[in-house]
């Protein structure tokens, strides 16, 4: 299992839209730059974190900005927004187990809560994290 980089994307693009939005118009252009990535995948991103409600986008050129205070969007928001997986289904589980094996016939059943409760826990985890915390983090390290 890996979370697509979809996520790191989306928090380097609001670390971004913080960092320089008094200097610069932060557009997908600007962004795919500063990430390395084609336009195409920010504006993808840009769209996705705009449907959220975590981030604004002028039309024409007018760059993309936060919605709301850092203080507010979490990490959990931001993987809810750009990861595309429904709810309580982080692990994709193998579609045919052999229902004539002990060990198949009965997987779902032994690993089904367990994988819940690692989806939870990392949640938990992504539900304490915010951009705030990142731009704390990133004005240390400048």
């Amino acid at each position: 299992m890996q979370i697509s980089s979809r996520f790191t994307i989306a928090i380097h693009m609001l670390t971004c839209m913080e960092t320089f939005k008094d200097e610069y118009k932060v557009t997908s252009e600007f962004l795919a730059a500063s990430i390395n990535v084609n336009p195409v995948i920010i504006r993808r991103i840009l769209s996705q974190l705009k449907e959220a409600g975590i981030i604004e986008v002028k039309r024409g050129t007018g760059g993309a900005a936060p919605a709301k205070p850092l203080e507010e969007i979490t990490f959990l928001d931001v993987y809810r927004a750009v990861e595309c997986i429904e709810e309580n289904t982080l692990f994709h589980f193998h579609e045919n187990p052999n229902p004539d094996c002990p060990v198949g016939r009965n997987i779902h059943k032994i690993l089904d809560g367990r994988l819940l409760k690692v989806q939870q826990a990392m949640e938990r985890e992504l539900q304490g994290m915010t951009m705030a915390d990142v731009m704390a983090d990133l004005k240390k390290n400048i």
